[in-house]
């Protein structure tokens, strides 16, 4: 199945010059969405995960459906001020400006083996960011699953990233 043909484009969003991979075309295809959660929770079913851990928004939505197909606990990463509870936080930019994500201090162990989860990694600063979150409680094994890579942005913070087992379904 081309999953490329359920992503929409648009041009400009949410700035001058940036191409907005939409995947909320894809989510609504039931073959397709079904097709991101196989696929993902086939590829790191005997890892061991015991938490998926998804950066909102969107990551929250597929890493939510592997979550329960692994058989993982799931952790939301939040944007700054959104979580009740204590939390670490980690500021990052992006390719259109500077932002803060957080955790529940308490949402992982030392046995935990982490699954990262977003919907689209670009220059990799959020991916990044999320990373030092996780890193602050010591787990014992980190993934990273995308469901869109766009692989021409080439960035230091990629590099980092490639450090770490990682795993996209669609690449740009």
């Amino acid at each position: 199945m081309d999953l490329k043909s359920f992503v929409r484009t648009i041009e400009n969003y949410p700035i001058e010059g940036i191409s907005f991979k939409d995947i909320t075309t894809l989510l609504k295809e039931p073959i397709a969405f079904k097709s991101v959660v196989d696929q993902i929770s086939d590829y790191y079913r005997d890892k061991g995960i015991t938490k998926i851990v998804s950066l909102e928004s969107r990551g929250f939505i597929v890493g939510g459906a592997v979550a329960y197909c692994i058989n993982a606990g799931f952790v939301p990463i939040r944007k700054k001020g959104k979580l009740p509870a204590d939390v670490v936080k980690e500021s990052y930019e992006l390719e259109y400006g500077v932002d803060t994500i957080e955790m529940h201090v308490d949402a992982l162990s030392e046995n935990d083996i982490v699954l990262i989860h977003d919907d689209l990694l670009a220059t990799g600063g959020t991916a990044l960011a999320a990373l030092n979150l996780v890193k602050q409680m010591n787990v014992k094994r980190i993934y990273f699953s995308f469901i869109i890579d766009l692989t021409f942005i080439q960035t230091e913070n990629k590099k980092e990233l490639a450090r770490y087992d990682t795993h996209s379904v669609i690449q740009y």
